[in-house]
């Protein structure tokens, strides 16, 4: 199949990604990656067929204090499509940093997942999660289930990433240089050491399960992404 009506379908769906209608620029944002994916294609062949020059940055809304499993998440997606994320607790946001499609498909994948495992959290604290549970263990298991779920999604991403790699192996150097640059030229970064964690064996196991009903291979559908993360 030749390329370039391939790459003149992606630019018209990355055109409608930005659209106002959340159902639309969902379905575009997924289609998008699944060609980009399909066709071993990067932004580069989308915008000028040349090497590209620089990174791009998308940023979101997050908390200021990121849970562990937001974190995982994150660091999960980031790594599934080619980018990395600074978050900036202070301003309570985050910043993705890629090449082209890749970040802005990773920020509508990000939302996605977050907002998916949220809901699933809810319905199993509250189907499984006794009333008279204290607060502390109640939270404790809410935990537990997030790390589960985030476990098996990460886990999942990279088996897609390895069968679909998101970047041409000569433009994987490239990539990595430019993301690079562009976070030393934003402001000092510094390592955050997590913290031991206490878990809940069987929050955990439930979410790991209930992890497998997430769809990632289509990345973002339903309609119901958004830029900035609900909290």
């Amino acid at each position: 199949m030749e390329t370039n009506p391939i790459i003149e379908k992606i630019r018209k769906l990355l055109a409608l990604a930005n659209s106002s209608n959340e159902h639309e620029a969902a379905l575009a944002a997924s289609h998008a990656q699944r060609l980009l994916s399909e066709h071993n294609l990067a932004m580069a062949d989308i915008e000028s067929e040349q090497k590209p020059q620089s990174a791009d940055k998308v940023e979101t809304t997050v908390s200021k204090t990121l849970p562990k499993w937001v974190r995982y998440l994150s660091v999960g997606v980031c790594t599934a499509f080619d980018c990395q994320a600074i978050h900036h607790p202070a301003l309570g946001k985050m910043t993705l940093i890629g090449v082209g499609a890749d970040v802005q498909i990773a920020a509508y994948t990000f939302a996605y997942l977050d907002k998916a495992v949220r809901k699933l959290c809810s319905s199993y604290v509250k189907h499984h999660v006794n009333g008279n549970v204290p607060n502390r263990q109640r939270e404790l298991m809410r935990q537990s289930y997030y790390l589960g779920a985030v476990s098996t999604i990460t886990g999942r991403l990279r088996e897609q990433k390895v069968q679909t790699p998101i970047t041409p192996g000569a433009l994987v150097p490239i990539k990595a240089g430019l993301i690079k640059k562009a976070i030393s030229e934003m402001c000092p970064t510094r390592t955050v050491r997590g913290r031991r964690s206490y878990i809940n064996s069987n929050a955990y196991t439930k979410g790991q399960q209930d992890g497998q009903q997430v769809g990632i291979h289509k990345g973002v559908t339903g309609g119901t992404t958004q830029k900035a993360i609900p909290r």
